[in-house]
């Protein structure tokens, strides 16, 4: 297994006002970060027009989805404009994908909910259509199913892990994860990049994250099996870094994304890890 360069990517949160968000942007560009994400949900901003601005104001930095919910895209409508965001960025745009999850939001937007197979079916259609229409687009899929994962094997460049479960004695849900795609992806896996999204880390001195967010996704987790799973960060800036260089080394991940709390704190890991 060969080591790929680090990157590194950051999700932003709904900024209204268009000096915030260039400013968060910029920030970030200049802290080392790769990549800026934005989230596709209708309680928040418009990915489409959030991402001009941030391009607007960068001249370094990448931007993505993370993740479109498919079921809300017609694929050659999506095309035309992921086609305007990568020229208008100067092709920095990374496409990420995801079935769509949220009955909720498919109901506010007046759209059936498929059943998961069909949403499935759904995303390998869109995603087929960029493959074929805007080849040069790279995209992400990001999920943890079966069948997910062997579509993002097969036509995705970019595969988002989420690596929730903690590892044992017994098992390594991540890796088995990771072998599945290989498997799945065939003479095309060396090619691929695997990314983990962090959903905690500490902000501050304490080496203690916040697990919120990963409570609201694992609810069956305890808070102790919580801070042994992959997207988790605990201890000082060199613990983390080095946890880091360990998912590198074992499992081949090398695109690590935050989420905008933790800019400032993660900052310092990327400064140990170039």
């Amino acid at each position: 297994m060969v080591n790929k360069d680090f990157r590194f990517g950051v999700g932003l949160t709904a900024a209204r006002r268009r000096g915030t968000l260039e400013d968060n942007a910029r920030r970030a560009e200049d802290m080392g970060y790769d990549v800026l994400h934005m989230a596709d949900h209708l309680y928040t901003t418009a990915p489409f027009p959030m991402l001009t601005a941030v391009a607007m104001a960068t001249e370094r930095l990448r931007i993505g989805t993370f993740v479109l919910n498919a079921g809300f895209y017609r694929p050659a409508l999506l095309a035309r404009d992921v086609t305007s965001l990568r020229d208008l960025s100067g092709g920095r745009f990374e496409l990420g994908l995801g079935t769509g999850y949220n009955e909720v939001e498919f109901e506010q937007a007046e759209l059936p909910y498929p059943t998961a197979g069909k949403r499935v079916d759904w995303l390998r259609h869109v995603t087929k259509h960029m493959n074929e229409n805007v080849p040069d687009v790279p995209i992400l899929i990001a999920g943890d199913g079966d069948r997910v994962l062997t579509l993002a094997a097969q036509r995705a460049h970019i595969i988002g892990l989420q690596g929730g479960a903690p590892a044992t004695p017994d098992t390594d849900p991540l890796a088995d994860r990771i072998a599945f795609v290989r498997d799945a992806a065939g003479d095309r896996f060396d090619e691929l990049e695997l990314n983990i999204s962090v959903t905690a880390m500490p902000t501050d001195d304490s080496g203690m994250p916040d697990l919120t967010i990963p409570r609201r996704f694992l609810p069956h987790l305890s808070d102790e099996e919580l801070l042994q799973a992959p997207s988790v960060l605990s201890g000082s800036t060199k613990d983390i870094a080095n946890t880091i260089r360990g998912y590198r080394d074992t499992y081949g991940v090398n695109y690590i994304t935050v989420q905008q709390p933790h800019t400032e704190a993660f900052a310092k890991v990327i400064a140990e890890l170039r």
